[in-house]
């Protein structure tokens, strides 16, 4: 892993926030560190990160708030942090706009994976600012172009269009969206989703898909994607 590779690490725990570090720095990570969440927002505004790892309770900003602020203007992946796991830490993390979670004490080694599934997705996606170039409306489409009603999809560009206009969706949410499109009205259960979009190689938490599934329905248009109760989801042709 390249070094240029930056990981801001927001976690109020100074004996986690040292070991931590220490263990990202050992897979050539640079790393960042802020003890609460005023700080980390100024140092994200202040320098260039690649990953966002936020504990959800920091004193001032908690993490919950740092991440929706950090979301007004960028899409940088985020990992949220919560000791406990509760259902209210997780799906308001997510509601955010956090792209995962892990739960404290979490294995270092589910961590860095966690890290570059984060980036691969990332890597899919235009860098933020980055403006699509004007290409062609839903009415003639481009070749190569997946058109579902008044939603353009371009794979190859990764450009997504809603009645002609521009979709701003986050590096997760388009990975999601591609899976979605290259697998038109085929119910998508969890896991393979899971499997697909966030990388893992194990059984995740299947409410990361759920709250994904949310955040691209407001994006795209709520009935675009329906949901198959007991099985999963599916793109409507």
């Amino acid at each position: 892993m390249s070094a240029s590779v930056t990981v801001l690490l927001v976690e109020d725990d100074e004996v986690i926030r040292r070991s931590v570090g220490m263990v990202l720095e050992r897979y050539g990570y640079h790393v960042s560190t802020a003890g609460d969440g005023l700080t980390g927002l100024e140092l994200f505004r202040e320098q260039r990160h690649d990953v966002l790892l936020l504990d959800v309770m920091l004193p001032g900003l908690d993490g919950i708030g740092l991440c929706r602020q950090v979301r007004e203007w960028s899409l940088v992946p985020i990992l949220m942090m919560s000791a406990r796991g509760d259902a209210l830490d997780v799906v308001s993390g997510l509601e955010a706009g956090a792209d995962d979670y892990v739960v404290k004490p979490v294995d270092t080694s589910v961590l860095v994976a966690r890290i570059r599934s984060l980036l691969r997705r990332a890597s899919f996606a235009p860098s933020p600012g980055q403006a699509p170039g004007p290409g062609p409306g839903p009415a003639d489409g481009g070749a190569g172009d997946l058109v579902f009603g008044d939603l353009t999809v371009d794979p190859q560009g990764l450009v997504v269009r809603r009645a002609g206009e521009p979709v701003a969706l986050a590096p997760t949410e388009l990975r999601l969206l591609l899976e979605f499109a290259a697998n038109p009205g085929i119910v998508l259960d969890r896991q393979t989703l899971l499997r697909n979009v966030w990388d893992y190689g194990w059984d995740g938490d299947s409410r990361v898909v759920d709250l994904c599934v949310q955040r691209l329905r407001k994006k795209i248009g709520a009935d675009r994607i329906e949901t198959v109760r007991g099985f999963g989801y599916k793109l409507r042709r």
